[in-house]
């Protein structure tokens, strides 16, 4: 594994600040930043806003114009190679004359793997990759999972009391978490293109899943049921976005109740009963969703596990005892030697709570 300066860390911790702040907007593309930097100075940066706009590369070597010639780029995403609905960036980069590219990871799309590094070093450029490897890697996974799996990044969020319960037993959740964590949730929902509950929690809850402030992001909400109407007074159903608001639910589900829904402006994509999940997910992904974020209810969350589409779990523990039926995944369970396990990949305190990373492990024998 190369070992990069801290200078070199310096500024691809720049860029990834950079790409973060386009996470939710440019699907079906990656948050990408890159930023141009001359004798220890920073002469250009951007990031990719939006599908169909310029790259990242290409803003930040406006920026820098003619001064990046012999400068150094940073960028977190191996540049594109093809032409598409922009140019490839390594031609832009090329004719720059830039002299080095320091690149966070390489491209997962299989086809395009490597490529534009090859072109870069072909055209005289000395490439480095792997700067700020694992936090580059992390802020593609869900493009990552849409190039290999050809369907969203599922992230399963819980705000469990210490006992693991959602809610007491009058299935009231407001609030367990404390304010802090809640403003997180906010930022988690910025970062994805879809919100997804299943029905019970918009029965109970009457959440409106919008992200507050929602920074110019134009989510999908998303309704999971299997069974039973939904009411149509719901603000997923009246408010200003209704619109972005898609009910998954079993073929010849509730008709009358459909078409109403749909006289709202909403969606309703009917599944198969059977691989009703990982239908759904097939249909998500066909919409360019790169990243979906679960908010609830336990049901749900047990199904996304039994689905193998949890793949990445993030849990907010409030140090308080609730008990009552109301777990964290519903009815699932599991033997123990069959259990679903999990690494933790962060943990760190948020206020007065506890938030915890996970990504799925293999089962130990």
């Amino acid at each position: 594994m190369k070992v990069f300066p801290e200078s070199d860390l310096k500024w691809m911790r720049r860029a990834l600040a950079l790409a973060r702040r386009a996470e939710g907007m440019t699907r079906p593309n990656p948050p990408v930043g890159a930023v141009v930097v001359k004798n220890g100075r920073k002469i250009g940066e951007g990031f990719h806003k939006k599908a169909g706009g310029p790259h990242a590369e290409v803003f930040a070597l406006r920026q820098a114009g003619k001064a990046a010639r012999g400068a150094t780029l940073y960028v977190t995403l191996e540049p594109c190679s093809t032409h598409g609905r922009t140019p490839p960036c390594t031609e832009a980069v090329i004719q720059a004359g830039i002299s080095r590219v320091v690149v966070g990871t390489a491209d997962p799309n299989p086809r395009h793997a490597g490529r534009g590094l090859r072109l870069l070093r072909k055209g005289g450029i000395r490439v480095d990759v792997g700067a700020c490897g694992e936090e580059a890697g992390r802020l593609i996974g869900p493009f990552a999972c849409h190039m290999r799996r050809h369907r969203p990044f599922f992230t399963l969020k819980l705000g469990l009391s210490l006992d693991g319960r959602i809610a007491d037993h009058t299935r009231s959740s407001r609030w367990i978490t404390g304010p802090e964590a809640r403003e997180e949730v906010q930022a988690m929902r910025r970062a994805a293109d879809a919100i997804m509950v299943g029905a019970g929690t918009v029965r109970h809850d009457n959440p409106s899943l919008w992200p507050r402030p929602d920074g110019r992001r134009n989510p999908w909400r998303i309704i999971v049921v299997r069974n039973g109407p939904l009411l149509l007074k719901a603000q997923l159903f009246t408010d200003a976005h209704a619109g972005r608001t898609l009910v998954a639910a079993p073929k010849g589900w509730h008709p009358a109740c459909a078409r109403r829904i749909r006289q709202t402006g909403a969606t309703v994509l009917e599944l198969p009963r059977d691989h009703f999940l990982p239908s759904l997910a097939k249909e998500l992904g066909k919409l360019g969703l790169l990243r979906v974020l679960c908010e609830g209810g336990g049901i749900l969350a047990g199904e996304l596990i039994r689905a193998g589409l949890a793949d990445e779990l993030c849990v907010f523990s409030s140090p308080m005892l609730i008990g009552g039926p109301v777990g964290a995944t519903g009815n699932a369970e599991w033997l123990l030697d069959q259990a679903p396990r999990f690494n933790r990949a962060e943990c760190r305190p948020v206020g007065r709570d506890l938030f915890m990373r996970f990504s799925p492990a293999d089962k130990e024998g």
